[in-house]
């Protein structure tokens, strides 16, 4: 038995800014001098990044005009990680919606009340009752629908609620899984002039996402076939990539040396997920990576020997919409399948996302 994606959709909040205007923000944030700021604008110019969005207008505004982050010198009074949990939760809701409602526009013979479980996945803001209850009631789901959330697994979040997806759709053959992930990594914006926050406020943006899962026996429509999945945690790297609550938002630490882990473990995680699914290199024909910044892109280009536009996609959801955590892999997996879409061979799509740990998430689709 076989595990479909059926449905794929996407939704980002109404505010977009370009990198130049994010710039400036952070350039006044930080206090920067001018050798400073030439070095911080690098960073912006060489980020791969040309668009980002997020639920709060300040990134677009200047100092004076800001409407979540104080207006006196240093963004004080800074907001509390209490206030920003509040819009989290304010804002999680409707972009979480606009997803599910583009996700269903392309499986219009589906009904939503046939859901039977529900997956949440973030690592940017929780609360109780959550956002899987909100769903319900919005929704108009049956009460008696099965909830799980995924919680703080950061960028590879999506990976496990496909996998668990997978494991419900192969025991219960009329199961219709609703897999939601959204992020408003936006919100813990951290001013402290360190390099960590450079790179983290470089990247990161707000997004949501969508998918439908069903048994291959149970869906008339599909979009990738759930092939293999491999994991692999390396704990030498784990100081390399954390994510903590503090008083003001989730600290994110970062470290330049997260490419270089990559770079040096990927291939070997490759190799055990190939073997596992009895495939090798030559039968990839596509690659949908995660996006989690310019860095690790090009480095799964040199690894991996990517030529011409085979690892495409992924530079095109960067540019346009940034680093948007556990999400951005499902962006990535949705324009691969409008990408594909006219071809009729088979094609073996090989995935990967990273996160806390130092964690490497691996799957293979199948697309035909």
């Amino acid at each position: 038995m076989t595990s479909i994606i059926s449905a794929i959709g996407t939704s980002n909040p109404k505010n977009k800014f370009s990198q130049e205007q994010i710039f400036e923000f952070m350039k006044d944030a930080h206090q920067l001098d001018e050798q400073n700021a030439r070095r911080l604008h690098k960073l912006y110019q060489v980020s791969g990044i040309d668009k980002r969005h997020s639920v709060l207008n300040d990134f677009g505004s200047k100092r004076g005009n800001y409407s979540f982050f104080g207006n006196d010198l240093g963004l004080m009074p800074f907001p509390t990680t209490a206030q920003r949990g509040a819009i989290f939760q304010s804002n999680a809701l409707s972009l979480s919606l606009s997803a599910i409602d583009d996700c269903l526009k392309k499986l219009p013979d589906f009904k939503i009340k046939e859901v039977t479980h529900l997956i949440t996945v973030s690592c940017t803001g929780m609360y109780a009752p959550g956002l899987d209850i909100e769903l319900v009631e919005s929704l108009g789901l049956n009460k008696a629908v099965e909830r799980t959330c995924i919680n703080f697994m950061g960028c590879y979040g999506a990976f496990n609620a496909l996998k668990f997806a997978d494991y419900i759709c192969k025991a219960q053959k009329k199961a219709n899984v609703l897999i939601v992930n959204i992020e408003l990594c936006t919100l813990h914006f951290q001013k402290e002039n360190t390099l960590d926050n450079w790179l983290a406020n470089s990247l990161f943006a707000d997004g949501a996402s969508a998918m439908i899962v069903q048994n291959e026996e149970n869906t008339q429509k599909k979009v990738f076939e759930l092939h293999t999945f491999y994991t692999e945690v390396v704990t030498t790297a784990k100081n390399e990539m954390a994510w903590k609550i503090g008083d003001f938002g989730y600290e994110m630490q970062l470290t330049n040396k997260v490419s270089k882990e990559i770079q040096t473990g990927i291939k070997s995680i490759a190799n055990k997920l190939l073997e596992k699914a009895n495939l090798t290199f030559k039968d990839i024909t596509s690659y949908a990576i995660h996006p989690g910044g310019r860095k690790i892109l090009e480095v799964c280009d040199q690894v991996f020997e990517l030529k011409n536009n085979e690892n495409d996609v992924a530079y095109s959801v960067l540019k346009n919409y940034g680093n948007m955590s556990s999400a951005t892999v499902v962006f990535v997996l949705d324009e691969l399948s409008k990408k594909l879409k006219s071809k009729k061979e088979e094609e073996y799509i090989l995935s990967f996302a990273f996160g806390p740990g130092l964690t490497f998430e691996s799957m293979i689709l199948k697309h035909a």
